[in-house]
């Protein structure tokens, strides 16, 4: 069984990843950006969005990767393309100043936003803005599911998921679904040019493997939140029958 943030399921959702993210507002990124390219990439896992994204920035880069897990940086230092200078740091990327990210062109990070809480979104875009750095920040989850066939359950599981992604871990209460509005938000107070774009999931029988692992963790977290759910006879029915989904992701591109 694969982890939230383990290299087996960060591996099997990079197709899909790269399906999603709205090409647009690369295009627009690419316009502000002028000479060599300095990238920090925020829990960067497996080193996913350096290998979608450093091909379509094109010219001189230099990727500077953080994350908490060792392993993870090693293998994303070694598999960035080629071409692209790379170094990693480990850390906990909460906690980043604008001296830290002095001589930043752009942070950037794919599937995180909504793991943080809304005083640590400020906290970086107001970083962002006295570094005078560029974000993209990919695939927040809006908790929008669509299934077809769809189920009377449908609904329940989803807002019992929305309701986990915001839970309070620690003292810290996470964003969740409400991850990509807040950027939106903070960047904006901190005086950005802020565009948000939708970047759903689209799974089927093409990548099966990533349809079953995801209803796995959509429906583990909805019985974390909910054990009073009964979901047995649910997941069967899914997983025997086949479905379609749409999972809801937001891009956030925000540029000074």
């Amino acid at each position: 069984m694969t982890g939230e943030f383990s290299a087996d399921w960060l591996t099997l959702r990079e197709p899909a990843d790269a399906a999603a993210r709205d090409r647009g507002l690369v295009d627009a990124l690419r316009a502000t950006l002028t000479g060599p390219v300095v990238v920090r990439d925020l829990g960067c896992g497996t080193g996913s969005m350096g290998r979608w994204l450093a091909p379509q920035l094109g010219g001189p880069q230099h990727w500077v990767l953080m994350d908490r897990d060792p392993a993870l940086l090693e293998h994303a230092g070694a598999h960035l393309p080629d071409g692209v200078t790379v170094e990693t740091r480990q850390g906990d990327v909460t906690g980043l100043t604008g001296a830290d990210l002095a001589g930043t062109s752009l942070v950037t990070c794919s599937a995180l936003l909504d793991l943080l809480t809304v005083d640590e979104v400020e906290a970086l875009a107001a970083a962002c803005a006295e570094a005078g750095a560029a974000a993209l920040f990919t695939l927040s989850v809006t908790g929008e599911v669509s299934l077809d066939p769809a189920d009377p359950l449908d609904d329940e599981v989803a807002a019992a998921f929305n309701e986990h992604q915001r839970r309070a871990i620690g003292g810290r209460r996470l964003l969740g679904p409400d991850a990509a509005d807040a950027a939106a938000a903070a960047f904006g107070k901190a005086g950005a040019t802020v565009t948000v774009r939708p970047a759903p999931w689209r799974l089927d029988t093409d990548n099966g493997a990533l349809a079953t692992e995801w209803l796995r963790g959509w429906t583990g977290a909805a019985l974390e939140q909910r054990p009073d759910l009964r979901l047995d006879d649910y997941r069967e029915q899914r997983r025997s029958a086949g479905f379609v989904a749409s999972v809801g992701h937001a891009d956030v591109l925000a540029t000074f």
